[in-house]
């Protein structure tokens, strides 16, 4: 081996590694050899900053914080200079060597240990640097650290906080936490034991600790930041962009920008991970400080006083960081019940008639209100403790009457008070508290401090000082005897002043100038507030300045408990500090009425619930500025779910109360609406504020708080949950209903409907009108309610209620707490009552955990309401202690669609347990044991219940609910924009499936795809072994899917079972949930059910349906290509597992199963369907319609377009199975054309070959059957002939077909074998007589030949097929192929020599197929039987027996056109989806019975479906004689087939239409001759079914699809929208029941309008007669007829113009050669539209080529139906500007206009007009 070279890259960076291994080692050295004892006084040594190579710009602290950086200041700070290359970092950063050391190593305490740091040699950044320090810390919990930095010699301001007490110890001896020490420079490092996760680490930057200077600096493990106020951030979660915010009180306004706010708080909330656990970090610091957020991710403290104390919270959670803080600082306060409550507010009040007048507008409109707030707007002089004696006189009787009416009052007190006299007197409240030495002084301590607030100059009150607190509550006592309020609101206690510091000024010293300021609002520390020199009794206002309104909150306190002792009362405080939410409640200040501001509000809600205050809100529909009553509207909505909720507005703007919008408003309907869901979800609410209170716990609460590990929760702030169970989503944006939202990894309820969102852990596109507000329950939870009331007085003496919310496994819990909603300390004193409320399996537990209150109001459970019942509740019983009671039936109410099951009148008393049962009366009966024989044992033995029924079909053996797969919980669902997928395992709770017959695939993956926004495929499939899957390439949409919000679905994985849910957007109808037990997967059984949306199912095949709506009682139908006339549930000749579902708002979808396995298909009324296969995997598509039409143009533009058929392949088409010769044809063709009957093809069936054999001619019979061919064809028919897919392959003499095919190796052989597998179809041995006598089994022996079938999917076959067939062409011409026998049939079973593999020919379960019991090879080929797919793939004919006839399909079309050189037409058996693409279909050997009629227009409805447009059915049957009367009602219906064939079987008699008798010639001669003058409409509709998807014979319903009553009409049909068939079904009927939708119609004999619409009527119809009707609105092209198309369509065309009742009508034609290959794909047609309005009809050429032979086509005749009487018309063609006069009928009787312009030439591709004149 040569030696290596290194690349000069690689040389560079092992030079640079060396450079700083050396530059390591000299630091080290440096290091190691300084001085180990206190640092030296000598600091003359020059200090050279040890700067980091290579530093990353986000990990570098700024060493320059204020503005004005240049590397000249920075270098003298001992910092580094360096550009950053881009972003927002600082440019000037801390050296290696700057900061303090470890002296010595940590010393242990009793709780916990303490050193000593010395400063390290360095320049000062702002002076009087202090150079040692002690650090102590406290082990003090499990989950809480705190470490203490200060001076190691003086004494420096410590907060003083009443609830944070000295901690003794002893240390937690094993806390979850690790605490390590980097010595030099200092650091402290804080990892989560469990995890080793660094949550909290110092030594990324040096400490800063001067007397007005602290810095640290600490890296953090996530960018997850929350917290940190107060400001207005505009999202929960902080930006880490090198983001600076100030935290120092400040009267400021709320208006987005990043300055400080009203309140200081230091606590943040950082996520660890996906993990769900969470750290906390509180900093008790008073001083005005910055906190920077940085992208490493760290945080900076710089604070200009005190010292270093913080404390570190671990928690599983977020919410458990929040126990922990709450745990120490103080746990919200337990409001009163009264106080949550809606309230109202201004400033503003002109005068007390004013507020009167607001009060009553607003209780005249019933809206739930109970309390009214006065701003300064009720003192005298804004002056506090007055009121005015001029305007407000009657203040002390205004809140008596809103005591009367169970209302409360609050007023508002400032802290300034004025130092002037009164109106008519002295000021007592200034005097008294001159006198007691109330107030704030000057820096000398003796002179009270003047400033200047709302009533001029003003003294503020030192609430540090005991004197001032009694002054205090002695004035708010004295006051409350005046006025009785109930509530106090104090403001402006920032401290606010509108002076700068003081009248006087600020003296220019440390303190009001320190050597650095923070980035506070306007840079100066005395802004709007009082100077930082004034002296406190607490100390100097420096450090007391933002704890003022924490002292004050604290007096307050004191107030309250004095006015108003024993009760909570209510107070709300605009300063807070760490630990004030323990007293007040808190609102986010001066907002603005503006649509960011609602926003902000809610990141504002879930800091404070952060910060301890659960009594929190905004000022609803904003505090300055006219509020729009949009946002208003809005702004109720989502208001009625803060916390404290209070409307409140500014001086100056128009008034905003809801009542002020008018009496019947959008907003005050919406408002009431909302605020009675807020009042009866009161007790809930209450619940989680005790929780709060006890515990700790949030009320407003981020969904991160409750899904942790989910990542995209992290970021949610336009939403926000009560608790962790009640989702709000406000709508937050103006002009809009729809709002991206995320739905969190649960079952959620629609609060209103009560019906479960299929939505689940995904963003989703939320439509919310203007009256409405997203709101959503969690399911698992159990809300206690009350029947709301206009106060809380009157509602809490209503009745009690529960909202139970199940989740996936049918469970809930919940509780209440309950107590007099008033008194303090109920809680500590047991004065209340608690409930804890449990479901599980049907069974609610109301069990009273502690009753130590009793209500006086009697108080009772009437009325539960559960959501996600899956089932309809037969009984219900209730027990309390011994007694059991049936509720009776009247009382329970069950919602099928919703799943809401309701019980009323219920008398359940407040502070006793009971229980409350209900039984299922319906049970997801999805059949455990569809094989034969079922019996208990068995089925018991599956795991399965055993019930009997006395339902007919219902099976006895049925799954228990959770039966079925599961979410992987170890692996998350992945979610991409166009997708979801997941994995899921089985629930081994019950035994595999067919154990040790078929493995079961444990785990599975689930894929959903977004196709479009109506299309979607979910698959599922084997993760760790590939499995078939049908080699079908599909059409899948270009054009992915946006964001999502015009798709028509939403997709959700529920769990428990699990299951796929598909919701439809606009109406929110479920239109597949799988979530029903019994999902299995095994190799050879796969299993899956799912619920549909209405029980009106059409589709799945090939079997004979009696009606086109699918019966949904337990009928069960195989799917399973196969040899077998049709018969009431016998598997046919295709599979085609797709159907359409209607849903009973009137849209449609479809689903196809993608899967070719043999299956079958159970319908349940539930209703449900289920599906078996017994193979493949589970592949599903979804198209959404929303119109059946749309579902069928979306379904075959996945599966292909149906194919084009020439013209003449609309003809009518004669066929026998049992034609003697040649001359029997030539005779028939002979007398057809004399009875001069429309006959454009004629084929022959396999009489004409030699033995049966492919490629063969019977020379003996059929030896001039080509001239006759040929001699047709010269007189403009055409022929086709049936070719079988099995070849002999015992010929004695040279065959070519077999020889050839065995030289190409193309066909079926035994896996892994040269052998081929034999089977015997129709051809017969050589030089055998065959005798007809013996029976069939016998001939079957004993002359059938061996045949060999061709593998279809080989390249090589479909060469040979070619050749074949070419070579058979040069022998007799034919112009169309019918391909027969190829699913593929064989007439032994499996095989000549039998089959090997009995687990594929008879698997462990079978299908319901005809003759089950038979196996799968019955009929057919065996299953081992090995084919190769195109790719070279070898696959089972098991997995692609279905496949075999689609495979032959295309290969025989290619080779049809390549070999005629047109387009031709072939006619297949055995279909697939997407067969329809390439040939048409016949319904197969039917039988001459009189219900065969019916049934083949249900199925060519339902090929209609599966995309074939090219359909119809034997006319006249196959099997068995016809009679005159039957044959002549099937010609007149097949005259509308649009394959049109005659065609019967061997050994009946002949029933052509010359066979019988003239009358019968001149019947069908009239009724053809219809079919070919509407030939230029069916061919426009077949070119609208190839190009758009349309279909050609459709449903009424397709097109009256809100008309229900059409859903269910299968005895008539449409030629596409406008001709109506009501043909005679059944014997000896002289006339029709037939429906006539609510549209115009015209009888197509008479012209005349139709009298009745949307209603059955009785139609004539004697023997020579079948009802037609053409649909007004529409114009249909017709041309003279012809005996065949040939001659037709040489002939004048013809419109008829239907009009509606606005007298207009629309059409279309399309026209071609007729023959030519892809002429629409070519672009070689022509395409007009009619367009008849206004008395005018014009076309319009949209394409128009000259090879469309249009230019040969002329315009004769013009009908207009429905026309008033006519006086003129005239007619404008080609280039010619001046309109032509013309000849035309009136018939006035039935309004018919008739024009007949064959006297002239107007052809149809030039532009034409024609107009007439009519009088009234």
């Amino acid at each position: 081996m040569g030696k290596r070279k290194f690349s000069s890259l690689e040389t560079t960076l092992i030079v640079l590694f060396i450079l700083m291994v050396i530059v390591a080692i000299a630091l080290i050295v440096l290091l190691a050899t300084s001085d180990a004892g206190p640092p030296s006084e000598d600091t003359t040594q020059p200090f050279i900053p040890c700067c980091p190579l290579g530093i990353r710009d986000d990990d570098r602290t700024n060493c320059h914080p204020e503005d004005g950086a240049s590397r000249e200041r920075c270098e003298a700070r001992g910092c580094c200079w360096k550009p950053v290359a881009s972003g927002n970092g600082p440019w000037c950063f801390f050296s290696l060597n700057i900061g303090y050391k470890l002296q010595e190593s940590e010393k242990k305490t009793q709780t916990g240990f303490e050193t000593q740091l010395y400063r390290l040699p360095s320049p000062s950044l702002y002076g009087n640097d202090i150079e040692k320090l002690v650090l102590t810390a406290e082990k003090q919990t499990a989950n809480r650290f705190r470490f203490k930095i200060t001076d190691a010699t003086n004494g420096r301001f410590e907060v003083p906080h009443e609830n944070i007490k000295p901690f003794a110890g002893p240390a937690a001896s094993n806390p979850n936490y690790e605490v390590e020490l980097d010595k030099n420079p200092f650091g402290i490092i804080i990892r989560r034991k469990t995890t080793r996760t660094v949550l909290f680490d110092t030594s990324v930057a040096p400490l800063q600790f001067a007397d007005q200077y602290l810095q640290i600096t600490a890296k953090l493990p996530s960018h997850n930041i929350y917290g940190l106020g107060e400001h207005v951030h505009k999202h929960y979660r902080h930006d880490t962009n090198w983001k600076t915010w100030p935290i120092f009180t400040r009267d400021a306004f709320p208006n987005g920008g990043m300055h400080n706010l009203y309140g200081h708080h230091t606590f943040f909330m950082c996520l660890e991970g996906e993990s769900g656990e969470a750290f906390g970090v509180f900093l008790l610091n008073s001083n005005a400080m910055e906190v920077e957020l940085q992208p490493r991710p760290s945080i900076t403290y710089r604070t200009i006083g005190g010292v270093l104390d913080f404390y570190i919270f671990l928690g599983s959670s977020p919410e458990d960081v929040v126990r922990e803080y709450l745990t120490l600082v103080g746990k919200p306060l337990m409001p009163a019940y009264w106080t949550l409550g809606f309230q109202l507010s201004r400033w503003g009040y002109k005068n007390l008639s004013d507020v009167e007048a607001t009060v009553k507008r607003n209780r005249d409109i019933n809206i739930p209100y109970d309390v009214q707030i006065t701003d300064i707007d009720y003192m005298e002089n804004k002056k506090d403790f007055t009121y005015d004696l001029d305007k407000f006189r009657n203040l002390p009787e205004f809140a008596h009457d809103l005591h009367s009416h169970g209302q409360r009052y609050i007023i508002i007190l400032d802290p300034a008070i004025s130092t002037q006299k009164r109106i008519n007197g002295p000021y007592h409240a200034y005097d008294n508290g001159t006198q007691m030495g109330a107030w704030i002084n000057e820096s000398d301590g003796k002179t009270p401090l003047l400033g200047e607030v709302w009533p001029g100059e003003t003294v503020f009150p030192d609430y540090t000082n005991p004197q001032c607190i009694k002054w205090w509550v002695e004035e708010c006592a004295q006051f409350y005897e005046k006025i009785k309020y109930d509530g106090l609101w104090i403001d402006m206690n920032e401290v606010s002043s509108f002076k700068q510091g003081s009248i006087k000024g600020c003296v220019k010293n440390q303190w009001n100038y320190p050597p650095f300021v923070p980035r506070i609002l306007d840079k100066l520390m005395y802004s709007k507030t009082i100077c930082m020199d004034a002296k406190q009794t607490g100390g100097m206002h420096y450090d007391l300045h933002s704890l003022y309104g924490h002292s004050m909150i604290l007096a307050t306190e004191q107030v309250i408990n004095h006015v108003f002792p024993g009760k909570r009362s209510a107070i709300l405080s605009r300063s807070t500090f760490a630990g004030s939410g323990k007293y007040t409640g808190h609102w986010l200040g001066d907002n603005a009425a503006n649509w960011n501001d609602i926003k902000w509000a809610i990141p504002g809600m879930l800091e404070f619930s952060l910060f301890g205050f659960s009594f929190i809100g905004a000022d609803i529909c904003g505090f300055f500025d006219n509020s729009p009553e949009e946002l208003c509207r809005r702004w109720m909505q989502v208001g009625a779910f803060y916390p404290f909720a209070r409307n409140h507005n500014a001086e100056g703007y128009e008034p905003q109360d809801p009542a002020f919008y008018g009496e019947n408003s959008l907003l005050v309907n919406s408002s009431k609406h909302y605020l009675n869901i807020r009042y009866t979800l009161l007790p809930y609410l209450y619940t989680l504020f005790h929780r709060a209170n006890v515990y700790g716990d949030t009320v407003v609460r981020p969904l991160l708080h409750e899904f942790p590990s989910d990542r995209a929760t992290w970021t949610v702030d336009r939403q926000f949950l009560w608790g962790p169970a009640l989702l709000i989503t406000p709508v937050l944006d103006p002009g809009t209903d729809i709002v991206s939202a995320y739905v969190p990894d649960a079952v959620w309820y629609d609060y209103e409907t009560g019906a479960a969102i299929p939505s689940r852990k995904q963003m989703v596109e939320m439509h919310i009108p203007g009256d409405k507000l997203g709101l959503h329950v969690r399911g698992g939870f159990i809300f206690p309610t009350q029947q709301p009331a206009n106060t809380t007085v009157y509602s809490r003496k209503n009745l009690m209620g529960l909202l139970i919310a199940l989740d996936e496994k049918g469970k809930a819990s919940g509780e209440l707490f309950w107590d007099d909603g008033e008194s303090r300390d109920t809680f500590q004193r047991e004065a209340y009552t608690t409930y804890q409320f449990t479901v599980t399996k049907n069974l609610l537990d109301i069990k009273v955990v502690k009753r130590g209150y009793i209500d006086p109001n009697n108080l009772k459970f009437g009325e539960i309401r559960i959501l996600g019942i899956k089932n309809a509740v037969a009984s219900v019983t209730v027990k309390h202690g011994s007694n059991a009671t049936n509720l009776p039936p009247g009382n329970i109410k069950y919602n099928s669609r919703t799943k809401v099951f309701q019980l009323t009148g219920l008398q359940l008393e407040l502070g006793e347990s009971y229980s409350v049962q209900w039984k299922s009366a319906v049970f997801e009966r999805i059949d455990c044991y569809p094989d034969e024989k079922p019996s208990e044992t068995a089925c018991i033995k599956r795991g399965c219940k055993w019930i009997s029924s006395s339902v007919p079909s219902e099976p006895y053996c049925f799954y228990e609910s959770d039966y079925g797969y599961i979410l992987n919980p170890a692996k998350r669902i992945t979610q991409t924009e166009n997708g979801m997928s997941a994995e899921i395992v089985r629930n081994k709770a019950y035994p595999e499936r067919y154990k040790g017959l078929t493995p079961t695939v444990e785990t599975l993956k689930v894929d959903v795809k977004y196709l479009s926004d109506n299309m979607l495929n979910f698959k599922i499939s084997d993760p760790q072994s590939k499995r078939f899957e049908v080699p079908i390439q599909l059409n899948i949409p270009s054009s992915k899917p946006g964001d999502g919000s015009t798709r028509l679905y939403e997709v959700t994985f529920i769990n428990f079972p699990f299951g796929i849910q598909v919701k439809r957007k606009s109406t929110g109808a479920i239109i597949w949930n799988s979530q029903i037990p019994g999902f299995t997967f095994t190799d050879q059984f796969i299993q899956i059910s799912t619920q549909l949306p209405s029980k009106f199912i059409y589709g799945f095949g090939e079997t004979e349906h009696r009606h086109f709506k699918h019966d949904m009682n337990w009928n069960t139908w195989g799917m399973f290509a196969k040899d077998q006339p049709p018969g009431y549930k016998k598997n046919c000749y295709g599979s085609q597992p797709f159907y359409m579902g209607l849903e009973e708002e009137t849209n449609a979808h479809g689903v196809l199963l993608l899967n070719s396995n043999a299956m079958d298909v159970t319908l349940q009324p539930t209703p449900s369907l289920t599906y078996r296969t017994i193979g493949g995997i589970l592949d599903f598509y979804m198209v959404l319609g929303p119109t059946p039409e749309n579902v069928v143009q979306q379904y075959t533009s996945l599966i292909g377009r149906p194919v084009m058929p020439p013209y003449w392949a609309l003809g009518f088409q004669l066929c026998r199975y049992g034609y003697k010769n040649t001359k029997e044809i030539q005779d028939l063709y002979t007398d057809m054309k004399n009875a001069q009957i429309p006959h454009d093809v004629q084929y022959v069936d396999i009489d004409y070959m030699e033995r049966q054999l492919d490629f063969t001619l019977d020379v003996d019979d059929f030896q001039n059957l080509p001239d006759l061919f040929n001699k047709m064809r010269s007189e403009g028919m055409r022929t086709i002939i049936i070719l079988d897919p099995a070849i002999s392959g015992n010929e004695t003499k040279s065959y070519k077909a077999f020889t050839s095919g065995l030289n190409k190796n193309i066909f079926m052989k035994w896996k892994g074998s040269p052998d081929i597998v034999w089977g015997k179809v129709w051809p017969d041995l050589p030089n055998v007589t065959v005798d007809l006598s013996k029976d069939w089994i016998y001939q079957v022996e004993h002359y059938r030949a061996y045949t060999a079938f061709p593998d279809f999917f080989r390249k090589e076959t479909a060469e040979w097929w070619h050749t074949a067939i070419k070579d058979y062409h040069k022998i007799l011409k034919f112009d169309g192929l019918w391909i027969d026998m190829n699913e593929p049939a064989s007439f032994v079973d499996g095989s000549v020599n039998d089959c090997s593999d009995s687990k594929l020919n008879k698997p462990p379960y079978m299908p319901a197929l005809d003759s089950r019991n038979l196996g799968l090879q019955h009929k057919t080929l065996c299953m081992e039987s090995e084919q190769i797919l195109a790719d070279g793939t070898p696959v089972r004919h098991y997995d692609v027996h279905n496949l075999y006839g689609w495979s032959q399909t295309k290969p025989t079309l290619d080779s049809l056109q390549n070999i005629t050189g047109e387009r031709g037409i072939v006619v297949t058996r055995s279909t697939f989806p997407s067969s329809g693409q390439w040939a048409g279909h016949w319904l197969g050997d039917n039988t001459a019975a009189w219900n065969q009629l019916h049934k083949s227009i249900i199925g060519m409805m339902e090929f209609s479906l599966f995309g074939i447009s090219y359909t119809g059915a034997d006319i006249c049957g196959f099997f068995q004689n016809s009679t005159y009367e039957l044959c002549l009602r099937w010609m007149q219906l097949g005259a509308f087939y649009p394959y049109s064939r005659n065609h019967n079987g061997l050994g009946s008699h002949r029933q052509d239409p010359v066979f019988w008798n003239v009358t019968f010639e001149n019947i069908t001669r009239d009724i053809l001759l219809i079919r070919y003058k509407l030939l230029p409409y069916l061919y426009t509709l077949m070119y609208e079914a190839h190009d758009h998807g349309n279909t050609v014979i459709r449903p009424l319903h397709h097109e009256f699809f809100e008309d229900k009553k059409t859903w269910n009409i299968d005895e008539q049909f449409l030629w596409g929208a406008a001709l109506l068939i009501s043909p005679v079904l059944h014997k000896g009927m002289t006339s029709v029941r037939a429906y006539i939708p609510d549209s115009p119609w015209y009888d197509w004999f008479t012209a005349k309008s139709v009298p009745k619409r949307g209603k059955w009527i009785q139609l004539p119809a004697p023997l020579e007669r079948i009802n037609l009707h053409i649909r007004g609105g529409y114009i249909i092209p017709w041309q003279e007829p012809a005996n065949t198309t040939h001659y037709s369509r040489k002939n004048y065309l013809g419109l008829i113009v239907a009009l509606d009742d606005n007298q207009t009508a629309k059409g279309r034609l399309f026209w071609d050669d007729g023959q030519s290959i892809d002429t629409i794909e070519k672009k070689e047609y022509f395409l007009a539209e009619f367009i008849a309005e206004k008395n005018t009809m014009t076309a319009k050429i949209l394409n128009n080529n000259q090879k469309s032979t249009a230019n040969e086509l002329k315009l004769g005749y013009l009908h207009v139906w429905g026309v008033g009487n006519v006086t003129n018309v005239t007619l404008t063609y080609g280039n010619t500007t001046q309109p032509s006069v013309i000849k035309f009928l009136y018939n006035p009787q039935s309004q018919e206009l008739t024009v007949d312009m064959t006297d002239k030439v107007f052809y149809i591709d030039k532009l034409v007009a024609i107009s007439w004149k009519t009088t009234p």
